[in-house]
């Protein structure tokens, strides 16, 4: 019982939480076309059903009311038929009919009523109102036929020795100027949908600028921006504002704070150098040097990384020129050096940040191929930059690894001694400050294969 319960209540339940779910499916997913939609869809439905209730009414009460007339005029003309049994031709009547009702009268011999040609539900309001009029003023049988003709409704009426046919005209009976009210009501929606397109997108520009600015602010590139449109929108333009002004502080302040240790870790080392020139030329004094060297190395990689962009501007910058220079470069070392290019090898960067994002890569490479391929591929919309090599590769499950600061990779690909474990670190770094990223992967030599995207 009490699970029964439970489903029962639950049943309304499913299906609400069914319908929202297809009803999120179905709606659109941009700003615009759902203000949009918000403005219009309670217009249009308020407007249709006060058409629909208006309608309903008018077409009842003017359809009664003219038929009540064409009642009265079937009526008198019965009556007047009935005034004059000696016109055999009925002239006099016709006559009447036609000029003072605009009625085209047929005197038959006495037949069966036909069956009434409906038109369909439409003009089911004009059936009834006409059957229940003419039976209020007339005794005698009659049938109406409002099918037969376009323009005209038929009344017959049966009567002891003969047959009236009558042809009304069907505006007589039946109010046909509702298009005027269906065009207004058009006309009308046309005129609101296009004020509220205008008046959304004037609202909705704004928003989409914005989205911009931050989109080129988080690719590292300059950003002209000056916060307009609704209250809402400028406070949340403002507030971009006031971020980028203290992300840009912070790292100046880094990059200012970096600088002097650099200047400091550098006056240390130099002092390291001139004392190990005073000391001559002895073992200890040369595996001293190597030290300091690898020393010297090391803490230009760690300020590189923490460095960053340092500030650089961005500016169309050719990829293409670049790894043409690191495929010279390989090709000194004496290794098999391959570059493909498919669509524009041009993009906005900062051009010493993009230049080390790939010589760290193809360094990479180097030190574990000795067959590199290199391949640029822009579709449009972002830059693709293949780095091949046919070296020993890196494991699926330690590839997201090798992104990590100082992390060092054992067996085939481990760091040597002279490496800090930055180099990949630095490249994603500088990749995601673009807006892009760095994947890795199995290569088609064999090896690994890193993939950078960028945005065009």
């Amino acid at each position: 019982m009490t699970v029964a319960l439970t489903e029962l209540i639950s049943a309304p339940r499913n299906l609400w939480r069914a319908f929202k779910i297809w009803l999120h499916d179905r709606m659109p997913r941009g700003l615009y076309a759902r203000a949009l939609l918000i403005v219009i869809l309670p217009i249009v439905l308020l407007q249709s059903a006060i058409a629909y209730v208006f309608m309903e009414r008018h077409w009842e009460v003017v359809t009664y009311r003219l038929s009540a007339g064409v009642a009265r005029e079937v009526a008198a003309i019965v009556e007047t038929y009935k005034d004059f049994p000696d016109d055999p031709d009925h002239e006099k009547l016709r006559r009447i009919a036609a000029t003072a009702m605009s009625v085209e009268l047929t005197v038959l011999p006495r037949e069966t009523l036909p069956e009434p040609k409906k038109r369909g539900s439409l003009f089911s309001l004009l059936d009834t109102a006409l059957n229940k009029e003419l039976a209020r003023r007339i005794a005698q049988p009659f049938s109406v036929n409002t099918g037969q003709s376009r323009n005209f409704v038929e009344i017959r009426v049966a009567l002891n020795d003969s047959t009236l046919r009558m042809l009304f005209n069907r505006s007589h009976a039946y109010a046909s100027n509702s298009y005027i009210f269906f065009m207004w009501m058009a006309i009308a929606s046309i005129i609101i949908l296009a004020v509220a397109t205008s008046f959304l997108r004037n609202q909705i520009r704004p928003i989409l600028r914005l989205a911009e600015a931050a989109e080129e602010f988080g690719k590292g590139r300059d950003v002209k921006f000056t916060p307009k449109g609704a209250r809402e929108v400028r406070r949340a333009g403002a507030a971009f504002l006031e971020m980028k002004r203290r992300v840009e502080r912070a790292i100046e302040q880094r990059t200012t704070m970096l600088n002097g240790v650099s200047h400091d870790l550098r006056t240390i080392i130099t002092r390291f150098k001139l004392s190990l020139a005073l000391m001559g030329e002895g073992n200890e004094a040369v595996e001293m040097r190597k030290d300091v060297d690898e020393m010297e190395r090391i803490v230009e990689a760690y300020l590189a990384f923490a460095r960053g962009d340092g500030g650089e501007t961005s500016t169309p910058t050719d990829i293409a020129v670049i790894l043409d220079e690191l495929k010279a470069d390989s090709e000194r070392h004496g290794l098999t050096t391959t570059l493909t290019i498919d669509g524009d090898p041009t993009l906005v960067a900062r051009p010493a940040s993009i230049k080390r994002l790939f010589a760290n890569l193809v360094g990479n490479a180097q030190r574990y191929g000795q067959k590199l391929e290199f391949s640029i591929q822009n579709d449009g919309r972002s830059m693709f930059v293949h780095i091949d090599d046919d070296g020993p590769g890196i494991p699926l499950e330690k590839r997201e690894d090798a992104f990590r600061p100082f992390y060092r990779l054992d067996e085939s690909r481990n760091q040597d001694t002279a490496n800090s474990g930055l180099g990949l670190a630095i490249a994603r770094d500088i990749a995601r400050s673009h807006g892009g990223d760095i994947e890795l992967d199995r290569s088609p030599l064999g090896g690994l294969r890193a993939t950078v995207k960028l945005p065009i």
